[in-house]
């Protein structure tokens, strides 16, 4: 016990009792992170040659599209990290401690090494400590160990080096006592508790890069490379034709410019953006925009079983009683025996409930709460029939008896462990008698009892004794006992954690269970669910102890279930399916959890019941803590990244149109098609809005029947390349049929003018084409796209202002076009439509 001063002394050497934050970036530190994109910093570049070189229209167009993507990315990161911090709960606020011999409360970041704190049924533990007395107290150590069941403390010394769970004379920090009570010294706080341990594990635990991360900066360099290529082809044709070097190269660069889609990262922003918007209503906070689409990359799910697949609440299984099974769902309170084993187990018992919260051990609140379902008010059960004596429960003994007037009788209702009871029986209650217990009767018991055990489920023996007189019970009493029955709980699976892992397993994603508890009760809540089949996919963390990396490698694909595994384990397993090419999540709401929640690809924490290191170390927090979420984001997430592609493929295909009109122009000696504005204008009205909205294309469910991608899968497929290629031809095949027409029947300007109009129009129609890798013209989804069709309209008025209105001609160097000119560059540009639509379709029958 110390003393106030004493108190200071220490909290001055050892700092206060919390766990240290990493430094939060500055808002101007994030925003200058939106610049480190490939892409961004050629686009960068080429803006600086362009103002050195005198076109400064273009310089400032490039700057302000990066600027506007730049501050979209920092706004929606700092949304996300205001979001985390209006979920943060203050997971020990206050401890109650011994000081100049006086109980005091005081925060729990001043508690200190030397302190005797003082804990019962419903205190948060605020620090690591050994333990100087102890009242029958169970500690809920999930959030640590991951075992579901609480941990029954003792004074009695465990060996040096024993595992955490099985350390039964010390508490830990941020564990929650459901029974008892205790008291203990502080020996570790802050950072050098066990919590502050696994704190320290996130900083070995790499952070990774998304598929669309990896995939976009893989994108960026090969398209600039492709670019270039084709600018320095265009260059060297200049200067053979006698341009001025000078000239040339400024060309180039305008051309390399208009090529780059700049509005690329805007639109992978914009359209991530709206993704963790629409997360948000379906209860995830993204925390990095990328996590959305990575979630939909993903092959393997890891998940915590506690909380996580299940609901971390013991429920009544089944009931015991005249011989028979009855599930919880046939609980008869009218069956004598039936509601008698539902009152004694009210009775001995000693959690309650406050306000709504089911307070005590989870064992008992899973029986008041059965109550509750039944009808039966357990407050008026114990108020008319009060408990005259007990003998608490204790580890040694494995029961708990209580003393009661009922019906003027004095009876005693013992429960337990189902070995122990029945050793102490001599009596069994068979329908409306009771009789001596025979060794048959013993069997059948016994066989139940195993048959509970091996499938994952906790078991309670009942039995009661009739005394003569009230007397204050001891430990004698409990022999001589009648069997009344038994009770099974668990903690059960969510409701809907089976149809989300059988989602899954059909969009070719391999769900994987991994938790601190036994493998027998993971086993059996994995079968339930659907993760196993049989029990040779499911192992214990010591048998992958002393594996190497090499031979987990090859170890895991057997696998679905992991019991018994420590935190080194989970970040091991998870380090193995990433080295076998795969992409991995990694589901969890313990600070167990939050070091495999960094390693994985994409971590998810749980937001309600995970712990504030678990939601720090993961890229998005679900807020109802529901598994089905997860699924949800997988095909939020796969839709995501196909309206980027179907994004990139709309650009793509259009720039690739343009520089064919250009190179072909040159290769054939022929005026410049385009002017530097007509590029600007295209680039940033006719490829912008429409790129914008196929990023905003409705999600298609279909997402889920297909497998996920490999992990070096690139955006520039074979496929992929070969459609912009082919669409590219078409649209550039249109656009110098509308240029060869207005050279020859006017002039170089009217052919530039037509062949102007006719890229434009011809990329906002290339929109629906876009909108799917398969023919959509004569379905519902052709005209599905709101936003499609506005960018359309918008579109079609813009540049039509353009081509009639006589006063914007000299700033977009175009003339005016007749009706039937203006109709032949809408004829051309509508024509793309049944062409490529076509050709998507002898693909698809192709396949």
């Amino acid at each position: 016990m110390l003393t106030k001063e004493q108190a200071q002394e220490n909290l001055k050497k050892y700092g206060p009792n919390e766990l240290e934050e990493r430094k939060k970036r500055s808002t101007f530190r994030i925003f200058l992170d939106q610049f480190k994109d490939f892409l961004v910093i050629i686009l960068i570049i080429s803006a600086v040659v362009s103002g050195f070189l005198g076109d400064v229209e273009s310089a400032i167009v490039i700057f302000v599209v990066i600027t506007m993507n730049a501050i979209l990315g920092t706004g929606q990161t700092v949304k996300a990290e205001q979001s985390l911090i209006r979920l943060k709960q203050l997971s020990a606020p206050d401890a109650k401690v011994m000081r100049d011999g006086q109980l005091m409360q005081i925060p729990a970041r001043e508690v200190t090494v030397g302190d005797e704190v003082i804990v019962e049924a419903g205190d948060l533990i605020p620090a690591d400590g050994k333990l100087l007395t102890v009242a029958s107290l169970k500690v809920d150590e999930s959030a640590l160990t991951g075992e579901s069941l609480p941990a029954e403390k003792s004074l009695d010394e465990v060996p040096e080096g024993a595992a955490l769970g099985d350390q039964t004379n010390r508490v830990f920090s941020g564990c929650f006592v459901t029974y008892g009570r205790a008291s203990f010294e502080v020996t570790e706080i802050g950072m050098r508790t066990e919590v502050g341990k696994i704190a320290g594990l996130l900083k070995q635990a790499s952070a990774k890069l998304t598929p669309l991360q990896k995939n976009l900066d893989d994108f960026g360099k090969k398209l600039s490379l492709i670019i270039l290529v084709f600018c320095g082809i265009l260059f060297a044709i200049s200067v053979i034709r006698g341009e001025s070097i000078v000239n040339a190269f400024l060309f180039a660069v305008a051309l390399a410019v208009a090529a780059i889609p700049e509005a690329l990262s805007s639109i992978v922003t914009i359209v991530l953006s709206f993704g963790t918007q629409k997360m948000a209503k379906e209860h995830a906070i993204i925390r990095k925009l990328q996590a959305v689409e990575g979630l939909g990359s993903v092959s393997v799910i890891c998940s915590d079983k506690t909380g996580t697949l299940t609901q971390n609440k013991m429920t009544v299984e089944n009931y015991y009683v005249n011989g028979a099974s009855v599930c919880s769902k046939e609980i008869d309170p009218k069956d004598p025996a039936q509601r008698e084993l539902l009152m004694f187990s009210i009775l001995c018992n000693d959690s309650r409930s406050i306000d709504g919260q089911e307070i005590g051990d989870p064992t008992e609140t899973a029986l008041i709460h059965l109550g509750s379902l039944l009808g039966v008010d357990y407050a008026q059960i114990r108020e008319e029939y009060p408990r005259l004596s007990e003998v608490p429960f204790d580890s040694d003994r494995k029961l708990m008896s209580t003393e009661h007037s009922i019906d003027g009788h004095y009876v005693i209702v013992v429960k337990g462990a189902v070995d122990v009871l029945l050793g102490r029986i001599s009596h069994i209650q068979d329908r409306d008698t009771v009789r001596e217990i025979t060794e048959e009767d013993r069997v059948r018991i016994d066989v139940q009892n195993r048959h509970f055990s091996e499938n994952g489920l906790r078991v309670l023996a009942f039995a009661f004794k009739t005394l003569e007189q009230e007397r204050g019970l001891t430990f004698h009493d409990e022999n001589n006992l009648t069997f009344l029955g038994l009770i099974s709980m668990m903690d059960p699976p969510r409701v809907e954690s089976k149809e989300a892992v059988a989602e899954c397993i059909k969009a070719g994603i391999k769900p994987i269970m991994i938790t601190g508890d036994h493998k027998v009760t993971a086993a059996a809540i994995a079968k339930r669910i659907g993760i196993l089949k049989n029990m040779s996919e499911a192992c214990e963390g010591a048998v992958i102890e002393n594996m190497t990396d090499e031979e987990l490698r090859k170890f895991v694909p057997n696998i679905s279930v992991y019991a018994r595994v420590s935190p080194e384990h989970k970040i091991r397993i998870v380090r193995a399916w990433q080295e076998r090419g795969n992409i991995v999540a990694m589901t969890g709401d313990g600070v167990n959890d939050a070091p495999a929640l960094k390693q994985a690809d994409i971590g998810v924490a749980m937001g309600i019941t995970g712990s504030e290191v678990a939601k720090d170390a993961a890229a998005m927090v679900l807020t109802d803590d529901n598994f089905a979420t997860i699924v949800k984001a997988v095909e939020n997430g796969r839709n995501i990244y196909q309206n980027i592609k179907n994004a990139i493929q709309f650009l793509l295909s259009g720039n690739f149109a343009a520089i064919l009109a250009v190179l072909y122009a040159s290769l054939v000696n022929l005026p410049v098609p385009f002017s530097p504005v007509h590029l600007l204008f295209i680039n940033l009205l006719t490829d912008s809005l429409p790129a914008i909205a196929l990023g905003l294309e409705p999600h298609n469910p279909e997402v889920m029947k297909d497998k996920p991608r490999t992990v070096n899968e690139s955006i520039l497929t074979k496929q992929f390349l070969t459609s912009i290629g082919v669409e590219g031809l078409c649209i550039g095949i249109m656009t110098m049929t509308a240029f060869l027409i207005g050279y020859r029947n006017g002039n170089a300007l009217l052919a530039s003018t037509m062949a102007f109009g006719t890229l434009c129009s011809s990329r906002l129609v290339h929109g629906f084409n876009c909108k799917a890798n398969k023919p959509v013209i004569f379905t519902k989804r052709f005209c599905n796209n709101r936003y499609l069709i506005g960018a359309f309209i918008l579109g079609w008025l813009l540049i039509t202002s353009v081509l009639m209105i006589p006063p914007l001609h000299g700033i977009f160097k175009v003339q005016t076009l007749s009706i039937v000119q203006l109709m032949m560059v809408y004829g051309l540009a509508l024509l793309n439509l049944p062409i490529i639509q076509l050709l998507k379709y002898i693909r698809k029958i192709g396949k």
